[in-house]
């Protein structure tokens, strides 16, 4: 194989401004839809996993619980690809929607189906909170939902930011199947349009690999970053402040 030649025809290739802006504004819509998707997973991933652990006492939560175990049931159980394609090219056109931009349908799909797995992740960590933290929020006159909201979620969040890392990951590799809705993501800009050129498809491969690899990396580091810091901020707040000494 004649790597200098196949490494020569891609730097080629990527000389030009318009490639250049292909491979950039690919990268970001990427990054763009795994944020906004995993933002939107949190918020539905929270209301799921509150509506799972909430009392069963009466009828409206027992029917909310169904309706959620339904719902991370379907969106667990099928495949994103397939949840992009009829999103766009069953839903949209059987409710008569014109029009909407593929990216937008590849959010929403996105953060619907993050929701689903961030709702058991967030599960997990509200279950994780001691009980003690619920009866001393209700004791001092707070109601259920507040005390959730103030005291509960906060600290369940700071128990699942590696796991919540693990799904941004997850999120940012998934979005190469966006070119099945003609969005034009990093896979689109460096294989349908840089590699398609000169027909050299072995190097942009392997730099699609790297930049991946090179964005796992970097959201890996900024992970631990904030975890160093939030470990710091308790362990700051744990410490008794020192009683300042008279002078005489």
């Amino acid at each position: 194989m004649d790597w200098a030649n196949k490494i020569n025809k891609f730097l080629d290739t990527m000389s030009s401004e318009h490639y250049q802006k292909l491979l950039l504004t690919g990268l970001w819509t990427t990054v763009k839809i795994a944020i906004l998707g995993l933002l939107i997973g949190i918020v539905i991933g929270t209301i799921i996993a509150t509506v799972k652990v909430s009392p069963k006492y009466k009828l409206l939560p027992r029917i909310l619980d169904k309706i959620c175990t339904v719902y991370v049931a379907i969106f667990r159980g099928t495949p994103i690809a397939v949840q992009l394609l009829l999103a766009y090219y069953v839903l949209l056109p059987m409710m008569g929607v014109k029009g909407v931009p593929a990216v937008n349908v590849g959010i929403v799909v996105f953060g619907l189906n993050s929701g689903a797995y961030v709702s058991e992740i967030m599960r997990s960590g509200l279950n994780s909170v001691d009980v003690g933290q619920m009866e001393a929020g209700r004791s001092v006159g707070l109601g259920y939902g507040t005390t959730m909201l103030k005291i509960i979620i906060p600290q369940a969040i700071k128990n699942i930011l590696p796991t919540i890392g693990n799904e941004f990951i997850s999120l940012i590799k998934e979005t190469s199947v966006l070119s099945f809705i003609a969005v034009s993501d990093l896979y689109v800009a460096l294989i349908q349009h840089v590699a398609a050129v000169k027909y050299e498809w072995v190097i942009p491969y392997i730099v699609l690999a790297l930049i991946y690899f090179v964005l796992v990396l970097i959201i890996t580091l900024l992970i631990r970053i904030l975890e160093k810091i939030l470990a710091k901020n308790d362990r700051t707040k744990g410490k008794p402040k020192r009683k300042k000494q008279l002078v005489s």
